[in-house]
């Protein structure tokens, strides 16, 4: 003889809200993805331009 549970009334999704919340999550995560990428790609293009003019090297020293 158990008792009555109210429960919560859900109300449907919000289509719209969701679609915003998604674009602009996504939008911040490719935002930081395409900062991450230019950076590394600086970082290659600097690499190769000190291993061009002799600043660099990759051979270990003794």
């Amino acid at each position: 003889m158990g008792g009555r549970v109210q429960h919560i009334q859900l109300g449907g999704p919000m289509l719209i809200k969701e679609i915003v919340l998604g674009s602009v999550c996504a939008f911040a995560a490719g935002g930081a993805f395409k900062m991450w990428h230019w950076d590394m790609q600086k970082r290659t293009k600097n690499f190769y331009e000190q291993l061009d003019k002799g600043e660099a090297t990759v051979v270990a020293q003794d």
